[in-house]
């Protein structure tokens, strides 16, 4: 089996992660994976905010959180993250999520752990989200497809199982 084919079977969610940072040239080649990702008509529609800012990790947990009625850190104590958005248009909503799923490919295959965390369409509705948004320069028509949060796993989990009786060969 070739190395693509290994991480796209290998790869896993994580949990629960250490406190440490992710470097940022490793986070540089996470996002290259996702500006490359497939989109409709090649409009190239998903925006990416990558954010270290401890504070600001913390706030947009805060506000998931809000949304979510999580009791919990929602980000599962990861202490960087990369906001996917889409311009809204064409095909935007599938276009974002394969850029998620390419950053998530991507950091696996590097050995960095990652987790696909909703409600970034909730948040960036909001009027707080939205102003965000504006302080971060973002001003065209954009939707949150995800989170994808990141970092260095607490403990190796092991893979689930794949369901049975999800392929028709006809």
């Amino acid at each position: 089996m070739n190395e693509t084919l290994k991480t796209l079977t290998s790869r896993k969610s994580c949990r629960s992660y250490r406190p440490m940072h992710v470097p940022r040239e490793d986070l540089e080649q996470i996002v290259a994976a996702g500006l490359n990702a497939p989109s409709g008509l090649n409009n190239q529609t998903p925006r990416f905010v990558v954010v270290q800012d401890d504070e600001t990790v913390r706030l947009l947990s805060k506000y998931n959180a809000a949304v979510g009625h999580f009791p919990m850190d929602p980000f599962y104590g990861a202490r960087d993250v990369i906001v996917v958005l889409a311009k809204k248009e064409g095909t935007y909503l599938y276009d974002g999520s394969l850029a998620m799923g390419n950053l998530m490919n991507a950091a696996w295959s590097m050995g960095i752990d990652s987790r696909w965390i909703h409600r970034a369409k909730e948040v960036f509705a909001s009027e707080q989200g939205k102003a965000l948004l504006q302080t971060w320069g973002i001003t065209e028509d954009v939707e949150g497809i995800g989170f994808c949060i990141l970092g260095y796993a607490q403990e190796e989990k092991e893979k689930t199982d794949i369901k049975p009786g999800r392929v028709f060969y006809v």
